[in-house]
């Protein structure tokens, strides 16, 4: 009888660890989301930065095309608030990064 018992709480420690080790072999992070993250932050912010530079020395060679008619302000949000903000008012990570836009957090 002394065995039996023994031998069923050795079983249910191996099965309550067993239990336990299984959901965090499930729950694993995403490593396509990682990857997007990383292109967000190193290829995409950067070139945002570029656009807004050379985007800028447009605006400034578009201004006497622009004053004219009065579209400065167009001209400025498209030119340089635009890549700007693109670049430095976004949230990190973005889901509209990443193409099929979904985010699991």
């Amino acid at each position: 009888m002394d065995r039996i018992k023994r031998i069923f709480v050795t079983l249910l420690a191996i099965s309550l660890l067993i239990g336990t080790l299984c959901p965090n072999a499930q729950a694993q992070d995403d490593p396509i989301g990682d990857e997007w993250n990383t292109f967000d932050l190193l290829v995409a912010r950067p070139i945002g930065v570029a656009a807004g530079i050379v985007g800028t020395a447009l605006f400034i060679v578009s201004l006497p095309f622009t004053i004219p008619v009065g579209g400065v302000d167009r001209a400025a949000e498209m030119f340089i608030s635009k890549p700007f903000s693109f670049s430095f008012n976004r949230e990190f990570p973005d889901p509209n990064v990443r193409p099929d836009g979904y985010y699991d957090y």
